[in-house]
């Protein structure tokens, strides 16, 4: 099974007016052509759209090369990121871990990963796991300057070398930077290191499809080129189709007309748990791009049944300000239920059902309970647990979320909001520079103390 991403809006915009829907759709149109055109604002940073198609097969084939070679020399592999220089390459590593021919691999390396936090105690637990493994690293940063990073692949880098010496500490480590500027990539020009260029028009959280994702992908076995083909198959539906038929408008339109009517959080509900961190990518996306200026839609995500056990009551009956987008995928493989008809446990009716039946027949109760207490629900289907699906799955939510940028009036593809943290922390340990903001800091600090 394969295609497009498929939506669902009917139990959300049952309650809206038809004629806001068109011009809803209609808005959405000339957003998307400006999109296409490369004429909006921070269209600088739109390359990602036609990576599907312009990635060269050269990079493809390079890529496949050193994952083979890491595989070959490695038994565990730490990649080194934050935000969008991970969170897209662990959503797809825990999305396709259940393909059945993975199930079938023992020999593959294992996928850690590291500097996406100041935790000491996350960094000493993966220091202890290292202990004894044939590890290498991929280190991920467009400068090379992002401090959780940085200080991970610090003490891991020192550790290759300690372990293995300077020397194969260098062939065990891969680089994806800026490709002329940056402190990473003045290491890797120093050292030798293989690298991979970061391009320049595409954004952290708009890289799952370069050397960012592709090459972990490759590290793991999976099939990069059909996970291409995936993406440019919604390119060209995403793209091309008439704005009528076309569900990633049609999503962008659903959650800007559920914000204009009071709905200000989006829960993006999945019954699977292979989709947490799709979850987890796709909040960093609509979140980086749409909150700035007082406007954008909060992202939530939760995982069902389990959570309907602690959020569902919230969900049904509390504050009247979310509505939910539930992504549906069939599970690759299925557990049947046998239960004898006198069985204790009071089970029996559900002899010869399977689990992933009883989670369709749990999703269809869901959202008709949530329906029904007033929450809008979206559905939006993905064929299959494919690498063609995770592909096509990344595009479609890039393009909607650049044309519901667009809709709000804002840039999608910048992020200055994060840049304030930053400042105060770097103050705070005293970087060279930052003296003013640090007195400051500290002045504020002490009228609190």
């Amino acid at each position: 099974m394969s295609g497009p991403i498929r939506l669902d809006d009917t139990w959300a915009l049952d309650r809206l007016d038809a004629k806001q829907i068109d011009r809803g759709i209609t808005e959405a149109a000339l957003q998307l052509q400006l999109l296409i055109d490369r004429k909006g604002a921070g269209s600088e940073y739109t390359g990602w759209l036609n990576l599907p198609v312009d990635t060269p097969d050269s990079v493809v084939d390079r890529i496949e090369h050193v994952a083979a070679v890491l595989r070959e020399q490695s038994d565990t592999v730490v990649v080194c990121g934050i935000g969008g220089s991970y969170l897209g390459a662990r959503a797809g590593l825990e999305f396709l871990a259940g393909v059945p021919s993975r199930l079938q691999t023992d020999s593959l390396p294992d996928i850690l990963f590291a500097g996406n936090s100041l935790s000491s105690w996350q960094l000493r637990k993966l220091l202890h796991r290292l202990e004894g493994r044939r590890f290498s690293i991929v280190v991920i940063s467009k400068s090379g300057t992002t401090l959780e990073t940085a200080v991970a692949f610090h003490i891991l880098r020192t550790e290759l070398i300690r372990r293995f010496g300077t020397g194969e500490a260098r062939a065990r480590i891969v680089a994806i930077t800026d490709s002329e500027y940056g402190t990473l990539r003045s290491l890797a020009r120093d050292e030798g290191l293989v690298t991979f260029d970061l391009p320049r028009d595409v954004g952290g959280r708009y890289s799952v499809l370069t050397p960012v994702g592709l090459l972990p992908f490759a590290i793991a076995s999976l099939d990069i080129r059909s996970m291409l083909q995936g993406a440019a198959e919604q390119r060209t539906t995403s793209l091309g189709s008439p704005v009528a038929t076309n569900d990633t408008v049609h999503y962008a339109v659903a959650r800007r007309l559920l914000n204009t009517s009071g709905k200000n959080i989006e829960l993006l509900a999945c019954f699977e748990p292979c989709l947490h961190f799709v979850g987890e990518w796709w909040k960093q996306l609509f979140g980086e791009s749409e909150g700035k200026g007082g406007k954008g839609i909060f992202p939530a995500s939760a995982e069902f049944t389990t959570d309907l056990h602690s959020l569902g009551q919230f969900v049904q009956e509390g504050t009247p300000t979310l509505f939910e987008t539930v992504l549906d995928v069939p599970a690759p493989v299925d557990v049947p239920f046998v239960c004898d008809s006198d069985s204790s446990d009071g089970l029996a009716y559900l002899n010869g059902r399977s689990l992933s039946a009883m989670n369709h027949d749990a999703r269809i109760g869901t959202l008709l309970a949530h329906h029904d207490g007033g929450v809008p629900v979206l559905q939006l289907t993905v064929p299959d647990v494919s690498e063609r699906s995770f592909g096509a799955a990344v595009y479609f939510f890039e393009v909607a979320c650049a044309i519901g940028g667009y809709m709000l009036g804002i840039n999608p593809f910048d992020q200055p909001g994060v840049e304030a943290y930053k400042r105060n922390m770097f103050a705070l340990l005293a970087k060279p520079g930052t003296e003013v903001e640090a007195a400051d800091i500290h002045s504020r600090l002490a009228k609190h103390n």
